[in-house]
């Protein structure tokens, strides 16, 4: 299993055995069209609950409970599919359609803050995060052109198709770079006061 850290936001991935089938990761797009609906209509939701939390954290230094579940639950269930799906490839588990932490090989958590920084909040969204939106747009590319998570997923693909097994080596690689995502997008969505680490890994 990968993704054990003391940082407060914890990406879990593990590799299913059996692995995924050869040909399987050819209809994922196909199989993931639900998840992909109810995923629009949740991330709109987690930016209205974000802008609600930031005048709530600006004004009192807490994050509602609540709120703060609900969007940590928007990126587990966002980190499951992509796993099953073209982030990663790691399991034919089909995801399940649920915001809480379940029994499955994918798992993302975020140790509730009990207090914020009111003058964090203002800046760490933007300015602070800059330097890893660069490295992140790097890892997941633009609109016209794939980025090295892309790029690495295809290769485990291919590699996948011919022998019928993930390099495990690819696999650590691919989830590493989806940890660093999650935890630039969970801490620029206000969910932690931590900066992110500069890694894919914690051991």
């Amino acid at each position: 299993m990968l993704g054990q850290s003391n940082y407060p936001v914890t990406v879990i991935g593990e590799l299913t055995s059996p692995p995924a089938r050869r040909w399987w990761w050819l209809l994922k797009w196909l199989l993931g069209i639900p998840h992909y609906i109810i995923l629009v209509f949740l991330w709109i939701a987690f930016v209205i609950v974000t802008i609600i939390a930031f005048f709530i954290i600006l004004f009192t230094a807490k994050y509602p409970k609540g709120l703060f579940d609900f969007n940590v639950g928007v990126l587990r269930w966002t980190w499951r599919v992509g796993f099953y799906s073209y982030a990663a490839l790691g399991t034919d588990r089909y995801p399940p359609f649920t915001l809480a932490s379940v029994d499955y090989p994918a798992d993302l958590q975020v140790e509730y803050p009990e207090k914020l920084s009111r003058g964090l909040v203002l800046i760490k969204w933007w300015l602070l995060a800059i330097p890893h939106y660069i490295i992140t747009a790097c890892l997941v590319g633009g609109e016209k052109s794939g980025g090295l998570l892309f790029v690495l997923v295809i290769i485990a693909a291919i590699v996948l198709l011919f022998t019928g097994r993930y390099h495990e080596g690819i696999f650590k690689l691919a989830v590493g770079m989806n940890r660093w995502l999650y935890r630039v997008c969970a801490y620029a969505a206000l969910l932690t006061d931590r900066y992110p680490p500069f890694r894919f890994w914690d051991d």
